[in-house]
């Protein structure tokens, strides 16, 4: 995280945002759904004296595979803004967002200015820090003995803790069942330009800042009245994050190069930005159960390059990681991409990445 403190410094220098006092708080706060928690948590300290945020996925339900309530999609058809990271990432809002009433504004942060974008990993095994993309090795045919494994390692949450009651029916299919060629087509477009690019952008610090604001900038736009809280809100929110990065950096830097193995490549923005040293991924899509030719391959990466973690996931039953841990003797992690234990709101995303750096140092650094 070297760069970290200049790179905050430039989008400090570049936000226009930065030049007003704060203004007391005023009524009609706008009404804004994030969809993530990391994001609703930017989003609720950017709104702090404003404004609460609708946070969409809360608890451990994974955006890889969501559906929407009826209330859900109430809340997104009443939104003045909408805030996701990307189609790719969050592929069930497609037909929601299309069905949104012109008014309603929407910003998708893949497209924010000043992130740091990395390219998707194929293949579940990678050398650390390399760029190389080989032939993707996931889509290998299945036989019935690679389901040996219980299916159901997946979606442990898928959605225990987002219970579909009996709304979840017509009203549903009648909200959103709608043709939108035109808008169908644009989203091809789009899912081509960005499906090549890993959409876990939040989990370096730096791109936190870059996603603030753009957040800020979309607040202001549409609700100029609460422009001063916004400014004061994201320079206070900037200096945190300068803080937060240089603390994290501190106590990665003893197992900076401890070679580890993640369940899905959901951290190559936290092993890039602080200079870890991931070796793998036991699954290239969370949605997509590893054969048994993957699993082998694990194994052996794991053997060869001595990765002492394999870190499981709490949205994704940890069947499949005890079966390897216990073939190579490593040992096993949790980390959490969207803090599924952690309380949504203004310090949530602060919390997140301290929560995920904390479970790295705790894996890596036993017995080390």
């Amino acid at each position: 995280m070297q760069n970290f403190p200049s790179t905050l410094r430039r989008l400090l220098l570049a936000s226009p945002l930065l030049v007003a006092p704060f203004a007391a708080q005023a009524a009609d706060a706008p009404s804004v759904v994030a969809t993530l928690k990391p994001i609703h948590g930017i989003t609720s300290a950017l709104m702090d004296g404003v404004g609460e945020p609708t946070l969409l996925i809360d608890g451990a339900a994974s955006p890889h595979a969501y559906s929407l309530r009826p209330s859900e999609a109430r809340a997104l058809q009443n939104a003045d803004l909408v805030i996701y990271v990307s189609h790719s990432l969050e592929s069930f809002l497609e037909k929601p967002l299309a069905t949104l009433s012109v008014n309603s504004h929407q910003l998708e942060l893949i497209d924010a200015p000043g992130l740091t974008l990395l390219e998707v990993r194929e293949g579940g095994s990678w050398e650390a820090h390399s760029h190389d993309h080989g032939a993707h090795e996931e889509h290998e045919e299945h036989s019935e003995s690679d389901h040996d494994h219980d299916h159901e390692v997946y979606h442990e949450h898928d959605h225990d803790a987002h219970d579909h009651e009996a709304d979840h029916g017509h009203e549903h299919a009648d909200a959103h069942d709608h043709d939108h060629d035109a808008d169908e087509h644009h989203h091809d477009e789009h899912e081509h330009e960005h499906g090549g690019i890993n959409p876990h952008i939040w989990l370096d610090p730096a791109n936190g800042a870059a996603i603030a604001t753009a957040i800020a900038d979309e607040l202001i736009e549409i609700d100029a009245a609460h422009a001063e809280n916004y400014r004061e809100n994201l320079k206070k929110l900037l200096a945190s994050l300068t803080v937060l990065g240089n603390d994290l950096g501190d106590k990665l830097a003893p197992v900076r190069s401890t070679p580890y193995v993640v369940f899905h490549d959901a951290y190559q923005y936290l092993e890039a930005g602080f200079g870890l040293n991931g070796v793998g991924s036991v699954t290239v899509s969370p949605e997509q159960k590893p054969g048994a030719k993957r699993l082998h391959e694990i194994e052996e990466k794991i053997r060869d390059t001595g990765a002492v973690c394999v870190f499981a996931e709490p949205q994704f039953r940890p069947a499949i990681v005890k079966a390897i841990v216990a073939d190579t003797g490593a040992r096993i992690g949790t980390l959490d991409p969207l803090g599924a234990n952690i309380p949504k709101g203004p310090d949530a995303y602060q919390a997140i990445l301290a929560q995920n750096v904390d479970a790295l140092v705790d894996c890596l650094g036993n017995g080390s």
